[in-house]
């Protein structure tokens, strides 16, 4: 038995020490300057490898604690994290960014960031496969990115962001409503008359004016008749007819054809 005591001791100790060293991996940006690692970090940006760009901005935000460079750092990470898909990981890092610097110079971008991180997250890789829109998938993401894009519009009106952002907020917009159409169509079509009541008058009353009015007005005439409530019909056929003067008793009316949004590139 080998005693406390034994001579052999320190070397079984020294053996597993070196034995440790040398299963423990070097940090090849040991000796870097926080320049460096900041350039390295960049050059793996601009060569699409997102996920080797996360690491070295972690690394960059220790080396460079308490500096606009970290700052930095951190805002480049989220969008390395956003582009390598680690949407969630995005989210947080935006997140904390904004609660630790509220002044910061670079907020407008931070939550135009977050926007833009909520916006490409609803319209996820399968959206162009199933050539679904952006209103037949889920809202919850769609209404944060929404408000992600308000803020950027309401706080920084003057912000190089702020443009887009408006034009993302209208294109959430006439979303959020065809959505709640979609809803209803397909109530309608399962003869859930009252669903599709409640799903079509929701459109209208909370997005009044948006594209997506007149098919909700048509499919709440088509409810009411089915239901034989005659008076609710006809009273939603004369607002059809008089905010849809062109076409609205076409058979066609309220049917806008389905074509590839602004933000599709394919």
């Amino acid at each position: 038995m080998l005693r406390l005591s034994s001579p052999l001791l320190p070397a079984v100790l020294a053996a597993g020490l070196l034995a440790a060293c040398s299963s423990t991996q070097e940090d090849p940006t040991a000796k870097w300057t926080p320049d460096r690692i900041y350039t390295e970090a960049r050059d793996e940006v601009s060569a699409g490898a997102f996920d080797k760009a996360v690491p070295l901005f972690e690394k960059l935000e220790g080396r460079a604690a308490g500096t606009p460079l970290a700052q930095q750092a951190q805002l480049e990470k989220a969008y390395a994290q956003y582009k390598a898909g680690e949407k969630a990981q995005a989210q947080a890092t935006l997140d904390r960014f904004l609660k630790l610097h509220p002044a910061s110079p670079a907020t407008d971008y931070a939550l135009y960031l977050k926007g833009l991180v909520n916006f490409n997250d609803n319209l996820g890789m399968f959206a162009w496969i199933s050539r679904q829109d952006l209103s037949e998938r889920d809202q919850q993401a769609a209404k944060d990115s929404y408000e992600s894009f308000r803020a950027v519009v309401t706080r920084f009106p003057e912000s190089k962001y702020a443009n887009d952002s408006r034009q993302r907020m209208t294109y959430i917009v006439n979303s959020l409503a065809q959505y709640e159409v979609h809803v209803a169509r397909y109530y309608y079509e399962r003869g859930a008359y009252v669903a599709a009541i409640g799903r079509a008058q929701t459109a209208l009353s909370e997005y009044e004016g948006v594209p997506a009015v007149r098919e909700a007005l048509q499919i709440l005439i088509k409810s009411y008749d089915a239901l034989g409530m005659t008076q609710l019909r006809d009273d939603s056929k004369r607002v059809l007819d008089t905010t849809f003067p062109e076409g609205a008793a076409s058979g066609t009316a309220g049917v806008t054809p389905k074509s590839s949004p602004w933000w599709k590139l394919w």
